[in-house]
């Protein structure tokens, strides 16, 4: 294996397990900043050794073994052995305790990943700062990818990283899931946080995939672990009924060459009907427990709309319209309207739709959003205003940092230009 395919591999492997391997550091350690300086000091080793050796049959657990064996040399030096022996093995000269040993510890929430979040969603941080240390540690996302993720600037994200790990520390935050009233203070950024990372991993904001299905896996993971945590919490089963429902989707937003496929130019048939189920199943549960019109039940009841259709001409778009309007009172967002917007364009014609879109054209925080200029391009080539239109399209292609997506964008400005206008 040459040294630049090694290094790809590793980079892989790397963006694959780093939220393991952070979680399960942070709890030998106690310090989620050191945890991921362990964790890339894995990295480096690997980027060291595993061109010349190859790459292990088990790339993960060697990274894992590699990093515990660091944060066990930096206990010893801290001279904490006495008081972590109960936590990582009695033996941390010979370093034979047994691979599991940490997992055993866990109570009765059993995982290390759900407590990774709810430490970095200590109330001792500030709630934007909350989502982005988890987003940089649970999704491993680099700060530009955080940054585009809150539309705002890149070195904001950076401070606010910097000095959450900081306040932690400081703190003292214990690495576990809180209890009682404090767990439900602490959920409403964690929801936040989870569909995040499901969002990262759904629509990729940088790099060259349309999807990261790693990312989506995790989250969905934590959403089903939460709602067994919190079964009476109705916005928990709204999230998981979200996540599910978009997740059934896709196997069918990927070309054979990895090329996005937009929602009504999916084949159906490739949709995973079990977790339609699922997702419908936790909907009704939402909506049981009295959640019908929080913000990730009502997102999931749009969703839902989609998955009952048989074809896209069969979708209830006056509905789905109406439920971005009461979606527009629950969570007032410049997004929501933007996608409210699509909703009209399809329910009452592009004209409704465009005059919407146009009043968000001096929203500040859209100023770079490419999903803006997308949306009005489209709904521009709808009305036959096609020099428009693909002024618009190319610049959601300048403004978007994901390369599959610029494809996509470039091209269907490409046809503007070979699409004769309409009859007047």
């Amino acid at each position: 294996m040459s040294v630049s395919a090694a290094h790809r591999a590793i980079e892989a492997v790397f963006r694959i397990e780093s939220a393991k391997l952070i979680a399960r550091l942070t709890r030998i350690v106690r310090d989620v900043g050191l945890a991921e300086e362990l964790a890339q000091d894995a990295l480096v080793l690997a980027l060291e050794r595993w061109p010349a050796t190859g790459v292990p049959a088990n790339p993960g657990a060697w990274l894992m073994t590699t990093a515990r064996n660091r944060a066990i040399d930096h206990v010893r030096r801290r001279k904490l052995v006495e008081r972590k022996h109960d936590e990582i093995g009695h033996d941390l000269d010979a370093r034979q305790e047994s691979p599991d040993l940490v997992a055993a510890l866990d109570d009765d929430v059993g995982d290390d990943l759900l407590r990774l979040v709810f430490t970095a969603c200590h109330p001792v941080l500030a709630p934007e700062a909350r989502v982005a240390l988890t987003l940089r540690l649970l999704g491993g996302l680099a700060t530009a990818e955080i940054a585009r993720a809150f539309l705002v600037p890149e070195p904001t994200i950076a401070q606010r990283i910097v000095r959450a790990k900081r306040a932690l520390a400081e703190a003292n935050v214990p690495f576990e899931v809180p209890r009682g009233t404090e767990l439900a203070e602490r959920l409403a950024s964690v929801l936040a946080v989870i569909y995040l990372v499901f969002n990262e991993g759904y629509a990729a904001t940088a790099g060259d995939d349309w999807m990261r299905p790693e990312l989506c896996e995790d989250a969905l993971r934590l959403g089903r672990i939460l709602a067994g945590l919190m079964p009476a919490e109705p916005e928990v089963h709204g999230l998981v009924a979200l996540m599910e429902l978009q997740a059934s989707r896709s196997q069918a937003r990927i070309g054979p060459t990895g090329e996005p496929i937009l929602l009504l130019e999916q084949n159906r048939a490739r949709w995973d009907h079990l977790l339609i189920r699922r997702g419908l199943a936790s909907l009704a549960r939402a909506i049981e427990l009295g959640g019908g019109r929080g913000p990730y039940a009502l997102q999931a009841a749009l969703a839902a709309c989609h998955a009952r259709a048989r074809t896209g001409d069969d979708t209830d778009w006056a509905q789905i319209a109406a439920l971005y309007a009461i979606l527009a009172e629950v969570l007032p967002s410049p997004i929501v309207e933007l996608n409210r917007a699509v909703a009209l364009g399809m329910a009452d014609g592009p004209a409704a739709g465009l005059a919407l879109a146009d009043q968000l054209r001096d929203e500040p925080s859209l100023a770079g959003y490419h999903l803006l200029p997308a949306v009005r391009g489209d709904l521009l080539r709808k009305l036959g205003r096609f020099a428009e239109a693909r002024q618009e399209l190319e610049r959601a292609a300048s403004l978007t940092h994901n390369a599959r997506e610029r494809t996509l964008l470039l091209e269907r400005a490409a046809a503007c230009g070979s699409i004769p206008p309409l009859p007047r």
